[in-house]
């Protein structure tokens, strides 16, 4: 499995062990909820999501006791970094929030879904959607993958109470930082519009399409510094993924040449005013946008050209001859 050190294996395995934790809690009814789907893990309904509320299939958490919801609590936390695992947990508490600053508190809705068998050695994962959360994994004994890979926070800022401050603050502040360090000439290029888009511009698509985003001001028309703080930004963004992963995805792109990375953004410049970024590579884009509610609802997004859905990795897994 991918990384020399085997900590992609370790990845793995720690999520192996917190799914066997959840299915030891679970009645048989959830059980066959948490399973239901087709059998082939490429199947075009795995590819069906979205980030908005309302129901999906699975198992739905709001019916979850609290010994359940521990074990699927570490389901999600297993599935990432503990900065990624953060930011997961914080789309939660957020939405929290959210029903109670309209009045509609209650339990969290979302819906957990298990794909293939974790103990039979071959391809196997598990998705996590609801309102602003959206978390999708795939094993096999070659590696593993978790995008697409969505976080929102609905307020962007909480201005007050336990969970005070901006959730998505660190990409919206980077990406800013960049921009606002352009030149007159390179922000020109860099910025495509003066109103943003109302959403991420991919939206829920079951595939990936950079050529959907602007071309941007490239990586290579940057200065030194500049460059950094695009190195930064999407670092900040691979880093969501356990740490092997992250460091296979930025190996990557190293590899296939930096000069591959482009930058844009739309709408205002000042902290409060709506607005959108994303950056384009060969094989991955990243999108944010922070323009409902006048500026204080936040998007962002994770997408792989050839590993969403664990395509690649199910691919050689099928030509293998593996069922």
């Amino acid at each position: 499995m991918g990384g020399s050190d085997g900590s992609a294996a370790k990845a793995a395995a720690r999520m192996r062990e917190a799914v066997r934790a959840l299915l030891a809690v679970l009645e048989p009814e959830q059980v066959r909820e948490l399973r239901a789907g087709p059998a082939r893990l490429d199947a075009p309904e795995w590819r069906e999501w979205k980030y908005v509320p309302g129901p999906r299939p699975g198992l739905p958490t709001e019916e979850l006791d609290g010994d359940q919801r521990a074990a699927v609590d570490a389901v999600l936390a297993a599935a990432h970094s503990e900065h990624g695992g953060r930011l997961a947990a914080g789309a939660i508490e957020v939405e929290r929030h959210r029903r109670e600053l309209v009045g509609r508190p209650g339990p969290d809705r979302y819906w957990l879904r298990l794909l293939g068998d974790p103990e039979a050695g071959g391809a196997w994962g598990w998705r996590m959607n609801g309102h602003h959360l959206a978390v999708h994994v795939l094993i096999t004994p070659a590696g593993l993958r978790v995008t697409p890979h969505f976080i929102g926070s609905e307020p962007a800022v909480v201005a007050s109470g336990p969970r005070a401050g901006r959730l998505l603050g660190p990409e919206e502040d980077m990406a800013r930082d960049l921009v606002a360090d352009l030149d007159t000439a390179a922000r020109r290029t860099a910025v495509f519009a003066a109103e943003p888009p109302d959403d991420i511009l991919t939206r829920a698509d079951p595939f990936a399409d950079p050529d959907l985003l602007p071309a941007g001001l490239p990586y290579g028309d940057m200065t030194p510094a500049q460059r950094g703080r695009l190195e930064g930004l999407v670092r900040r963004y691979l880093a969501r993924a356990p740490e092997a992963y992250a460091r296979e995805c930025w190996a990557e792109t190293v590899a296939q040449g930096l000069e591959g990375l482009s930058f844009a953004w739309a709408g205002g410049l000042a902290p409060g005013e709506r607005h959108y970024y994303c950056v384009r590579a060969p094989d991955f884009l990243i999108e944010y946008d922070n323009t409902q509610d006048d500026g204080n609802h936040a998007h962002s997004v994770w997408r792989h050209v050839r590993h969403d859905w664990g395509l690649d990795l199910l691919r050689a897994h099928y030509e293998s001859g593996h069922a």
